[in-house]
Protein backbone atom coordinates (compact mmCIF):
# COMPACT_ATOMS: atom_id res chain seq x y z
CA UNK A 1 0.00 0.00 0.00
CA UNK A 2 1.57 3.27 -1.13
CA UNK A 3 1.20 6.49 0.82
CA UNK A 4 1.76 8.87 -2.07
CA UNK A 5 2.62 12.54 -1.62
CA UNK A 6 0.19 15.35 -2.41
CA UNK A 7 2.11 18.52 -3.30
CA UNK A 8 0.81 21.37 -1.20
CA UNK A 9 3.88 23.57 -0.71
CA UNK A 10 3.39 27.31 -0.81
CA UNK A 11 5.98 28.54 -3.34
CA UNK A 12 5.80 32.11 -2.04
CA UNK A 13 8.34 33.09 0.62
CA UNK A 14 6.60 36.37 1.33
CA UNK A 15 5.64 39.71 -0.11
CA UNK A 16 7.42 43.07 -0.07
CA UNK A 17 5.65 46.17 -1.41
CA UNK A 18 3.17 44.01 -3.37
CA UNK A 19 6.02 42.03 -4.93
CA UNK A 20 6.05 38.27 -4.41
CA UNK A 21 9.27 36.54 -3.33
CA UNK A 22 9.54 32.95 -4.58
CA UNK A 23 11.33 29.84 -3.37
CA UNK A 24 11.97 29.00 -7.02
CA UNK A 25 13.82 32.28 -7.53
CA UNK A 26 15.65 31.76 -4.24
CA UNK A 27 17.17 28.58 -5.68
CA UNK A 28 18.95 30.74 -8.29
CA UNK A 29 20.20 33.02 -5.54
CA UNK A 30 21.57 30.05 -3.60
CA UNK A 31 23.15 28.71 -6.78
CA UNK A 32 24.91 32.00 -7.53
CA UNK A 33 26.10 32.20 -3.95
CA UNK A 34 27.47 28.66 -4.13
CA UNK A 35 29.26 29.43 -7.40
CA UNK A 36 30.80 32.55 -5.84
CA UNK A 37 32.17 30.65 -2.84
CA UNK A 38 33.53 27.87 -5.07
CA UNK A 39 35.36 30.34 -7.33
CA UNK A 40 36.75 32.08 -4.26
CA UNK A 41 37.93 28.72 -2.92
CA UNK A 42 39.86 27.74 -6.08
CA UNK A 43 41.06 31.24 -7.01
CA UNK A 44 44.65 30.62 -5.87
CA UNK A 45 45.14 27.75 -8.35
CA UNK A 46 43.67 29.92 -11.09
CA UNK A 47 45.65 33.03 -10.24
CA UNK A 48 42.56 35.16 -9.57
CA UNK A 49 42.40 37.97 -7.04
CA UNK A 50 39.11 38.96 -5.38
CA UNK A 51 38.49 41.69 -7.94
CA UNK A 52 38.53 39.01 -10.65
CA UNK A 53 36.40 36.62 -8.57
CA UNK A 54 33.67 39.23 -8.26
CA UNK A 55 33.90 40.20 -11.92
CA UNK A 56 33.62 36.60 -13.06
CA UNK A 57 30.71 35.85 -10.74
CA UNK A 58 28.85 38.94 -11.92
CA UNK A 59 29.30 37.99 -15.57
CA UNK A 60 28.27 34.38 -14.95
CA UNK A 61 25.16 35.48 -13.05
CA UNK A 62 24.15 37.89 -15.81
CA UNK A 63 24.77 35.29 -18.49
CA UNK A 64 22.82 32.60 -16.66
CA UNK A 65 19.80 34.86 -16.09
CA UNK A 66 19.75 36.20 -19.66
CA UNK A 67 20.33 32.79 -21.22
CA UNK A 68 17.72 31.07 -19.07
CA UNK A 69 15.13 33.70 -19.89
CA UNK A 70 15.78 33.92 -23.63
CA UNK A 71 15.79 30.16 -24.25
CA UNK A 72 12.54 29.84 -22.28
CA UNK A 73 10.94 32.63 -24.30
CA UNK A 74 12.12 31.47 -27.73
CA UNK A 75 11.90 27.70 -27.49
CA UNK A 76 9.20 27.09 -24.89
CA UNK A 77 6.87 30.11 -24.73
CA UNK A 78 7.11 31.74 -28.14
CA UNK A 79 3.36 31.41 -28.95
CA UNK A 80 2.70 33.82 -26.09
CA UNK A 81 5.70 36.12 -26.28
CA UNK A 82 5.53 36.54 -30.05
CA UNK A 83 2.33 38.47 -29.39
CA UNK A 84 3.59 40.13 -26.20
CA UNK A 85 7.18 41.12 -26.92
CA UNK A 86 7.08 43.78 -24.22
CA UNK A 87 6.76 40.98 -21.64
CA UNK A 88 10.05 39.30 -22.54
CA UNK A 89 11.93 41.32 -19.92
CA UNK A 90 9.17 40.86 -17.32
CA UNK A 91 10.94 38.16 -15.34
CA UNK A 92 8.38 38.51 -12.53
CA UNK A 93 5.92 36.78 -14.87
CA UNK A 94 8.03 33.65 -14.60
CA UNK A 95 9.79 31.29 -16.94
CA UNK A 96 13.44 30.13 -17.06
CA UNK A 97 15.13 27.33 -19.00
CA UNK A 98 17.83 25.21 -17.37
CA UNK A 99 19.48 24.57 -20.73
CA UNK A 100 19.44 28.32 -21.29
CA UNK A 101 21.06 28.90 -17.91
CA UNK A 102 23.91 26.61 -18.94
CA UNK A 103 24.28 28.17 -22.39
CA UNK A 104 24.24 31.69 -20.91
CA UNK A 105 26.83 30.79 -18.29
CA UNK A 106 29.16 29.24 -20.90
CA UNK A 107 28.79 32.25 -23.21
CA UNK A 108 29.55 34.69 -20.39
CA UNK A 109 32.56 32.62 -19.31
CA UNK A 110 33.90 32.65 -22.87
CA UNK A 111 33.44 36.42 -23.02
CA UNK A 112 35.16 36.84 -19.65
CA UNK A 113 38.14 34.83 -20.82
CA UNK A 114 38.41 36.76 -24.08
CA UNK A 115 38.22 40.16 -22.41
CA UNK A 116 40.46 39.23 -19.46
CA UNK A 117 42.89 37.14 -21.55
CA UNK A 118 42.41 34.15 -19.25
CA UNK A 119 42.55 30.48 -20.18
CA UNK A 120 39.09 29.02 -20.72
CA UNK A 121 39.52 25.35 -19.84
CA UNK A 122 41.03 25.67 -16.32
CA UNK A 123 38.18 27.82 -15.00
CA UNK A 124 35.59 25.88 -17.03
CA UNK A 125 36.72 22.67 -15.31
CA UNK A 126 36.29 24.29 -11.91
CA UNK A 127 32.94 25.85 -12.77
CA UNK A 128 31.59 22.51 -14.00
CA UNK A 129 31.49 21.39 -10.36
CA UNK A 130 29.75 24.58 -9.29
CA UNK A 131 27.40 24.23 -12.26
CA UNK A 132 26.25 20.79 -11.16
CA UNK A 133 25.45 22.20 -7.72
CA UNK A 134 23.60 25.19 -9.19
CA UNK A 135 21.46 22.96 -11.41
CA UNK A 136 20.69 20.62 -8.52
CA UNK A 137 19.55 23.44 -6.24
CA UNK A 138 17.51 24.91 -9.08
CA UNK A 139 15.61 21.65 -9.51
CA UNK A 140 14.69 21.67 -5.83
CA UNK A 141 13.26 25.14 -6.41
CA UNK A 142 11.27 23.74 -9.36
CA UNK A 143 9.74 21.08 -7.13
CA UNK A 144 8.86 23.52 -4.35
CA UNK A 145 7.05 25.56 -6.97
CA UNK A 146 5.12 22.50 -8.14
CA UNK A 147 6.72 22.72 -11.57
CA UNK A 148 7.71 20.15 -14.23
CA UNK A 149 5.39 17.25 -13.61
CA UNK A 150 6.01 13.89 -15.22
CA UNK A 151 3.62 11.39 -16.72
CA UNK A 152 0.90 9.68 -14.72
CA UNK A 153 2.15 6.65 -12.80
CA UNK A 154 1.26 4.32 -9.95
CA UNK A 155 4.74 4.09 -8.39
CA UNK A 156 4.84 4.56 -4.62
CA UNK A 157 6.81 7.81 -4.82
CA UNK A 158 4.41 9.46 -7.27
CA UNK A 159 3.33 13.03 -6.53
CA UNK A 160 -0.03 14.76 -6.96
CA UNK A 161 0.90 18.15 -8.42
CA UNK A 162 -1.31 21.26 -8.10
CA UNK A 163 -4.21 21.41 -10.56
CA UNK A 164 -3.14 18.28 -12.46
CA UNK A 165 -5.03 15.03 -12.56
CA UNK A 166 -3.50 11.88 -11.17
CA UNK A 167 -0.22 11.06 -9.45
CA UNK A 168 2.84 11.70 -11.56
CA UNK A 169 6.55 11.03 -11.77
CA UNK A 170 8.47 13.74 -9.88
CA UNK A 171 10.89 14.10 -12.79
CA UNK A 172 12.20 17.38 -11.44
CA UNK A 173 13.47 15.56 -8.34
CA UNK A 174 15.00 12.83 -10.51
CA UNK A 175 16.94 15.51 -12.36
CA UNK A 176 17.87 17.38 -9.18
CA UNK A 177 19.28 14.24 -7.55
CA UNK A 178 21.18 13.43 -10.74
CA UNK A 179 22.73 16.92 -10.78
CA UNK A 180 23.75 16.81 -7.13
CA UNK A 181 25.29 13.35 -7.58
CA UNK A 182 27.42 14.79 -10.37
CA UNK A 183 29.19 16.97 -7.79
CA UNK A 184 31.07 14.13 -6.01
CA UNK A 185 31.66 12.40 -9.35
CA UNK A 186 33.27 15.51 -10.84
CA UNK A 187 35.29 16.16 -7.69
CA UNK A 188 36.62 12.59 -7.85
CA UNK A 189 37.57 13.04 -11.51
CA UNK A 190 39.22 16.35 -10.62
CA UNK A 191 41.25 14.66 -7.86
CA UNK A 192 42.79 12.31 -10.46
CA UNK A 193 44.45 15.28 -12.21
CA UNK A 194 42.95 14.66 -15.65
CA UNK A 195 43.94 16.76 -18.69
CA UNK A 196 42.42 20.21 -19.00
CA UNK A 197 38.84 20.11 -20.22
CA UNK A 198 38.13 16.60 -18.92
CA UNK A 199 36.03 17.69 -15.93
CA UNK A 200 34.00 20.00 -18.18
CA UNK A 201 33.59 17.22 -20.74
CA UNK A 202 32.34 14.78 -18.12
CA UNK A 203 29.85 17.35 -16.82
CA UNK A 204 28.43 18.10 -20.27
CA UNK A 205 28.28 14.40 -21.17
CA UNK A 206 26.66 13.05 -18.04
CA UNK A 207 24.31 15.99 -17.56
CA UNK A 208 22.87 15.55 -21.06
CA UNK A 209 23.07 11.76 -21.36
CA UNK A 210 21.43 10.91 -18.03
CA UNK A 211 18.74 13.52 -18.53
CA UNK A 212 17.67 11.82 -21.78
CA UNK A 213 16.34 8.90 -19.71
CA UNK A 214 14.87 11.15 -17.02
CA UNK A 215 13.00 13.25 -19.55
CA UNK A 216 11.29 10.16 -20.98
CA UNK A 217 8.97 10.50 -17.99
CA UNK A 218 8.43 14.22 -18.53
CA UNK A 219 5.47 15.81 -20.29
CA UNK A 220 6.78 18.53 -22.59
CA UNK A 221 4.33 21.15 -23.80
CA UNK A 222 5.93 21.87 -27.17
CA UNK A 223 8.06 20.29 -29.88
CA UNK A 224 11.01 21.41 -31.97
CA UNK A 225 11.49 19.65 -35.31
CA UNK A 226 9.28 16.83 -34.13
CA UNK A 227 11.05 16.29 -30.80
CA UNK A 228 10.60 17.84 -27.37
CA UNK A 229 13.04 20.78 -27.26
CA UNK A 230 14.58 19.57 -24.01
CA UNK A 231 15.49 16.22 -25.54
CA UNK A 232 17.17 17.91 -28.48
CA UNK A 233 19.30 19.91 -26.09
CA UNK A 234 20.07 16.71 -24.13
CA UNK A 235 21.27 14.93 -27.27
CA UNK A 236 23.35 17.94 -28.29
CA UNK A 237 25.01 18.08 -24.86
CA UNK A 238 25.72 14.35 -24.96
CA UNK A 239 27.53 14.56 -28.29
CA UNK A 240 29.35 17.75 -27.28
CA UNK A 241 30.53 16.09 -24.06
CA UNK A 242 31.74 13.02 -25.94
CA UNK A 243 33.53 15.14 -28.48
CA UNK A 244 35.21 17.24 -25.81
CA UNK A 245 36.39 14.15 -23.92
CA UNK A 246 37.76 12.51 -27.06
CA UNK A 247 39.59 15.70 -27.98
CA UNK A 248 40.86 16.20 -24.43
CA UNK A 249 42.24 12.72 -23.89
CA UNK A 250 43.49 12.47 -27.46
CA UNK A 251 45.74 15.48 -27.10
CA UNK A 252 46.37 15.04 -23.36
CA UNK A 253 46.31 18.73 -22.57
CA UNK A 254 48.22 19.27 -19.35
CA UNK A 255 46.40 20.24 -16.18
CA UNK A 256 48.60 23.18 -15.39
CA UNK A 257 47.46 26.04 -13.29
CA UNK A 258 46.63 29.23 -15.10
CA UNK A 259 49.65 31.24 -16.20
CA UNK A 260 48.27 34.01 -14.04
CA UNK A 261 48.99 32.02 -10.88
CA UNK A 262 52.56 33.27 -10.67
CA UNK A 263 51.30 36.84 -10.55
CA UNK A 264 48.54 36.26 -8.01
CA UNK A 265 50.14 38.14 -5.16
CA UNK A 266 51.67 40.85 -7.30
CA UNK A 267 48.26 42.16 -8.39
CA UNK A 268 45.95 41.34 -5.47
CA UNK A 269 43.17 43.81 -6.24
CA UNK A 270 40.30 43.79 -3.79
CA UNK A 271 36.69 43.89 -4.92
CA UNK A 272 35.29 47.39 -5.22
CA UNK A 273 32.09 48.57 -3.57
CA UNK A 274 30.53 48.76 -7.04
CA UNK A 275 31.26 45.08 -7.64
CA UNK A 276 29.93 44.10 -4.23
CA UNK A 277 26.75 46.10 -4.75
CA UNK A 278 26.25 44.69 -8.25
CA UNK A 279 26.64 41.11 -7.03
CA UNK A 280 24.21 41.65 -4.15
CA UNK A 281 21.68 43.13 -6.59
CA UNK A 282 22.10 40.21 -9.01
CA UNK A 283 21.54 37.73 -6.19
CA UNK A 284 18.41 39.59 -5.07
CA UNK A 285 16.79 39.88 -8.52
CA UNK A 286 16.00 36.15 -8.90
CA UNK A 287 13.86 36.26 -5.76
CA UNK A 288 11.04 37.85 -7.80
CA UNK A 289 11.13 35.12 -10.48
CA UNK A 290 8.41 32.47 -10.26
CA UNK A 291 8.34 29.40 -12.44
CA UNK A 292 6.13 29.49 -15.50
CA UNK A 293 3.96 26.84 -13.84
CA UNK A 294 2.63 29.23 -11.21
CA UNK A 295 0.95 31.29 -13.88
CA UNK A 296 -1.43 28.41 -14.56
CA UNK A 297 -2.90 28.52 -11.06
CA UNK A 298 -3.37 32.23 -10.25
CA UNK A 299 -6.27 31.46 -7.92
CA UNK A 300 -3.79 29.72 -5.63
CA UNK A 301 -0.67 31.83 -5.97
CA UNK A 302 -2.03 35.24 -6.84
CA UNK A 303 -2.44 36.94 -10.20
CA UNK A 304 0.57 38.83 -11.59
CA UNK A 305 -0.85 39.25 -15.08
CA UNK A 306 -4.21 38.07 -16.35
CA UNK A 307 -2.95 37.35 -19.86
CA UNK A 308 -0.05 35.16 -18.82
CA UNK A 309 -1.78 31.78 -19.08
CA UNK A 310 -0.20 28.81 -20.82
CA UNK A 311 -3.36 27.64 -22.55
CA UNK A 312 -1.27 25.87 -25.19
CA UNK A 313 -0.22 23.47 -22.45
CA UNK A 314 -3.57 22.91 -20.77
CA UNK A 315 -6.36 23.95 -23.14
CA UNK A 316 -8.94 22.94 -20.52
CA UNK A 317 -8.15 26.02 -18.43
CA UNK A 318 -11.29 28.17 -18.67
CA UNK A 319 -11.49 31.77 -19.78
CA UNK A 320 -8.14 31.72 -21.52
CA UNK A 321 -7.64 32.74 -25.12
CA UNK A 322 -5.31 30.36 -26.94
CA UNK A 323 -2.47 32.22 -28.69
CA UNK A 324 -2.42 31.82 -32.48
Amino acid sequence: MCDRYVHNIDPVIGEIASVYLWWYGASYTLGMLGAFFWIRRVRASLGYDMHTVFRLTIMLSLGALLGGRLVEVIFYEWPYYSNHLWHVAAIWLGGMSTHGVLLGAVASLWLFCRVSKKKFLPIADELAIAGAYVMGVGRIGNFVDGQIAGSITDVCWAVKFPDLEGFRHPVVLYDGIKNLLLVPLLMFIRSRYPPMGAVLGHFVLWYGFLRIFIDIFREYRSELAGFPPGQEFNLLMTFLGLGLLLWTYRFRGSRESSSDADNLFSTTRAASWVQRSALILLMAIPLVIPSDWTQDVPERYGTRHEGMQHSTIYPSIPDVETPP
